[in-house]
């Protein structure tokens, strides 16, 4: 089904993977650089890795779930999402402590459409970029049946938790961060946000 979308808006490909690795890095303020490093070999890069699971057509963060902001054949901003019809296996318990409280919420996603990333590149920000890759990502769920989008936030990005709530999302639940070696966030919550969205229009 055809997405009414901006012609800036396009669905991401393999040969997007390098910045789909740094963007998600980005939005995941480094814990996925973090991750990678521990999945290294000797003489391999925490970004290679990335990249790798970039191209991968299977699996949460992969390019085909995701939709890029493009900007002069460039992508500047990424929003990643996909359906949750089932909770995680995962015991949080037994996970890296930075993405544990993620998939603790993730559990309580079940039956929405999850955004599991957004971000802009610096060159691309204060633009309304974050705003359209969001709008895109809705009318996806739609289209593929969804009536809930779900999005995780630290609690401490004020500037990500104010765009979501004025965008319609609202708290539904929160989980504490644990104890982690990743920078800037070491305490306060993630917070779990839903919207629900408007049944689409006959055709």
């Amino acid at each position: 089904m055809n997405i009414q979308t901006t012609s800036l808006i396009r669905q991401a490909d393999a040969s997007d993977a390098e910045s789909l690795a740094r963007l998600i890095n980005l939005a995941g303020e480094g814990i996925p650089n973090w991750l990678w490093a521990r999945a290294c070999v000797e003489g391999q890069t925490p970004l290679e890795i990335g990249i790798e699971r970039a191209k991968r057509t299977q699996g949460g963060f992969s390019y085909t779930n995701a939709l890029v902001a493009d900007r002069y054949g460039y992508p500047i901003g990424m929003v990643l999402s996909y359906a949750i019809t089932a909770a995680p296996a995962e015991n949080p318990d037994d996970l890296p402590a930075p993405i544990a409280p993620f998939v603790a919420l993730e559990k309580l996603s079940v039956d929405t459409w999850f955004v599991n990333a957004l971000a802009v590149f610096a060159e691309g920000q204060n633009r309304g970029i974050g705003s359209q890759l969001l709008t895109t990502a809705e009318e996806l769920a739609q289209a593929n049946g969804f009536r809930e989008m779900s999005i995780q936030v630290y609690s401490q990005n004020k500037g990500a938790v104010q765009l979501y709530e004025r965008l319609g999302y609202q708290l539904v639940a929160r989980e504490p961060v644990r104890l982690h070696p990743c920078p800037p966030y070491y305490t306060g919550d993630v917070l779990l946000l839903i919207k629900k969205l408007k049944n689409r229009p006959k055709s």
